[in-house]
């Protein structure tokens, strides 16, 4: 009797298994949700690395255009806290399109901005739309996934979401080198409209069903999560040493990143479709790694695809310095993608299971600005950099802080039991250590 109870416990377990092995990684309301968000950032990623080139054609110095990044930080600094509270308040998909409406109107203050200082009127904007949509975004894709498999769903979307890296800046630069800037932003402003008409209709669904429930928006809620996200991030685990080292990284990617498209028209004697086309490159080897990387942090922790992210982005960086072909630039960009494919779920994972499921948005608007307080000042010093020192010292000092920063990530990346147990005992998760308290959605 007892070995008959046994079989038949063994068959419910390998149906189950079976069952989750046969589930999609992406269910139909997630796809739905991708498909806007592609969309949405093809309209972006068009003018968003050719943003320099546009600002240099409105008269800016190369220390302006550092100048122009900084100042455009400031404004997602003071929003995206709130807009990740607004997030795990009124439901994700409410929020994103409340600040897919403030996108429409800064495609309308890039277009008519008559000089390179309007255009922060634009980018003003533009910081509402991200400050709402991008805490919202991660938030949304941990909420459809499950924890044995949640590095492979963000691996999943971020394969999709390259379709925007390799459509976008091809399309954009060619718009502009054939019908110049104004008319490309145009096109992509149409773009951006059909995609935020998605995700108002995706929004009306979510209200009468999975966000039927929203939470009103007051100081108190707002303090409430700021002060668990607070105790996390000095804490001196996960949360703390994830923000000191991508504080860090930050700091060294702005300094010379912003510029990049400028190097590559005045050192590299590459035109605007060209320095599209890497951004091609870039994400065909991105949506190739997205996966594998997902899977490596699903099975062998996140800590090792991250620290491998880490080594190609370096070994990127070195390529990039010494070439000066646009194949070179090319083998450049997709070692970039490469390793920003391994990065990617690896840190997005940790993230969503360091912190309880009611905050999260609120967890990646806070730390997206704590990170921004850091890199704020970084672009401008990158411009004053690039012109008084030479054009490569701000990518030498980029290089260095890449590989060092692969030390505190393998020492310190991981959920320690301390914390699981830390937050099991506020009562912030439902016992296993990662914040999830109900099953991914599939209403829509």
């Amino acid at each position: 009797m007892q070995s008959e109870l046994m079989d038949k416990m063994d068959e419910a377990t390998q149906t189950t298994t079976l069952e989750i092995q046969k589930q999609p990684i992406l269910n139909s309301l997630l796809k739905v949700f991708m498909l806007a968000m592609v969309l949405a950032n093809i309209s972006s990623s068009m003018y968003g690395n050719l943003l320099p080139l546009y600002l240099k054609e409105l008269n800016a110095s190369v220390a302006q255009v550092g100048l122009f990044f900084t100042l455009s930080q400031i404004a997602p600094l003071a929003l995206q806290i709130l807009g990740g509270w607004i997030s795990d308040s009124l439901g994700r998909l409410r929020s994103i399109a409340i600040g897919s409406v403030a996108g429409i109107l800064s495609y309308v203050g890039l277009i008519l901005s008559p000089t390179w200082q309007w255009i922060l009127l634009g980018e003003g904007l533009g910081a509402m739309t991200r400050s709402l949509v991008g805490p919202s975004y991660n938030a949304f894709i941990a909420e459809q996934s499950e924890e044995h498999n949640r590095a492979r769903v963000f691996g999943v979307s971020q394969t999709i979401f390259m379709i925007v890296v390799i459509v976008g800046p091809p399309l954009g630069g060619w718009l502009a080198d054939t019908y110049g800037f104004k008319f490309m932003l145009i096109i992509a402003a149409i773009l951006y409209t059909i995609a935020t008409i998605i995700r108002i209709f995706m929004a009306k669904k979510a209200s009468k069903g999975s966000e039927s429930h929203p939470v009103k928006l007051s100081a108190t809620s707002l303090k409430k999560n700021l002060g668990t996200m607070v105790g996390l991030m000095f804490a001196g685990g996960l949360i703390t040493w994830l923000i000191i080292t991508d504080g860090t990284r930050d700091i060294a990617y702005a300094m010379s990143f912003n510029l990049m498209p400028l190097y590559l028209e005045d050192l590299g004697g590459l035109s605007i479709q060209q320095i599209g086309w890497l951004s091609s490159i870039y994400g065909i080897a991105n949506m190739i790694m997205n996966i594998p990387g997902g899977w490596i942090s699903d099975k062998k922790g996140e800590r090792i695809g991250i620290v491998l992210g880490y080594i190609l982005l370096f070994f990127a960086l070195v390529v990039f310095l010494e070439t000066n072909t646009f194949w070179g630039y090319g083998l450049s960009w997709a070692l970039f993608g490469l390793g920003d494919g391994l990065l990617g779920p690896g840190y997005q994972s940790l993230i969503s299971k360091a912190v309880p499921e009611k905050v999260r948005g609120t967890a990646f608007g806070l730390m997206s600005t704590s990170l921004g307080l850091f890199s704020l000042p970084a672009p401008a010093i990158g411009g004053q950099v690039y012109e008084r020192s030479g054009p490569r010292v701000p990518f030498y000092i980029t290089t260095v802080v890449t590989i060092l920063t692969v030390i505190p990530v393998w020492f310190k990346f991981k959920v320690t039991e301390k914390e699981k147990a830390h937050l099991e005992k506020a009562g912030l998760t439902n016992g296993n250590g990662n914040g999830d308290s109900k099953k991914p959605s599939t209403e829509y």
